[in-house]
């Protein structure tokens, strides 16, 4: 009797699995990054051709922030070794922990599901955060000490600062604060391509 109702049970989930591949839908299965997917991100299949080049440009900027952030703690870890003090490795770490998965849900994926269902709502809701993203960037680039503790970002205003007392954590910083530069310069130009898009497509 059992195997009767688990044998109908596998039938029926085939039978639903059909119907949604024949009409279609995306299943949004978990596929990237291939050695450990831990989101769905399929631009060629699921993006119209004409907005590819867009979206994977959009990407490169999520996985600029990503590496920016990445080596922020990095470079920070180094000053922290150096006699920095342990409040700016902590907050560091917060600002990857946090930015990498936020910036993926507040900019990246509305803007991904924007070009995918050409929704109005998306693309509002990515050019909010993606002004605050751009607005972070610069802010990080310079790293003036407020909001944040002066060290915990590597731009400008800490590199000078820290490269007095150790050269190499100089170094860390002016590398840091170049990749925010880059990162701020590739994410002004995203911008300016998709609102050119959203403007010339609505």
């Amino acid at each position: 009797m059992q195997l009767t109702i688990n044998s109908h049970l596998l039938q029926e989930i085939k039978r639903r699995e059909d119907a949604v591949a024949k009409a279609n839908v995306p299943l949004d299965d978990k596929n990237w990054p291939p050695c450990f997917p831990i989101i769905h991100h399929d631009i060629a299949n699921e993006i119209p051709v004409h907005a590819q080049r867009l979206q994977y440009l959009a990407f490169a900027s999520w996985l600029g922030i990503v590496l920016c952030l990445t080596f922020n703690v990095l470079a920070v870890t180094v000053c922290w070794i150096k006699g920095g003090g342990v409040k700016i490795f902590f907050l560091a770490i917060i600002y990857a922990l946090m930015g990498c998965p936020l910036s993926y849900v507040l900019w990246y994926r509305p803007l991904y599901c924007a070009m995918r269902t050409d929704s109005a709502l998306n693309f509002s809701w990515f050019f909010l955060f993606y002004l605050l993203h751009v607005g972070f960037c610069i802010f990080a680039a310079i790293a003036p000490p407020i909001v944040f503790h002066g060290k915990s970002l590597t731009g400008i205003l800490a590199a000078i600062d820290v490269f007095s007392d150790h050269v190499l954590v100089g170094i860390f910083y002016l590398v840091g604060f170049a990749l925010f530069c880059l990162e701020s310069l590739l994410s002004m130009w995203v911008l300016q391509k998709n609102y050119m898009y959203f403007r010339g497509h609505k």
